[in-house]
């Protein structure tokens, strides 16, 4: 895929996060208030059709660049998922945006949203540091056909 196509997805993804209000900060402090849930239907329905263009893709039994069946596997569970979900969603709470909001933010030229992006990629640094220094480097994803 070439790569400008990525640009013209990611922008077109952008303008339906602003056009859903995603970007709004009254609006996601709305949603954590339960005041208003329009948002919540938006993740909802995100989340519904991306289950059903992921069926979609099964049965008409595409398969991924490395030609195995595209799957979805589970993921073991730690501890440190709970420490990192309340901690991204309070990150969610006080900045009003996800790090795809925080890009469209950006895009449309809310400045501020320029700390929410240094502050994910700061965040992001420093737990690959703390990880490499503890010596629990998270492990690589393995490209390999599943068995049919």
């Amino acid at each position: 895929m070439h790569p400008s196509r990525f640009l013209v997805f990611g922008t077109l993804f952008g303008f339906a996060l602003s056009r859903a209000r995603a970007t709004d900060y009254d609006t996601i402090a709305a949603m954590f208030r339960f005041t208003d849930l329009h948002l919540m239907f938006v993740i909802g329905a995100a989340i519904g059709t991306a289950a059903l263009g992921f069926r979609v893709l099964r049965l008409a039994g595409n398969r991924t660049l490395s030609g195995g069946p595209v799957e979805l596997r589970d993921k073991p569970w730690h501890r440190g998922a709970i420490w990192g979900g309340l901690l991204f969603g309070a990150g969610w709470a006080f900045s009003g945006a996800c790090p795809g909001t925080a890009l469209a933010q950006v895009g449309e030229g809310k400045l501020v949203a320029l700390l929410t992006v240094a502050g994910i990629l700061a965040g992001t640094y420093v737990y690959g540091l703390a990880r490499s220094r503890l010596g629990t480097a998270a492990p690589s994803p393995q490209v390999t056909a599943a068995a049919s």
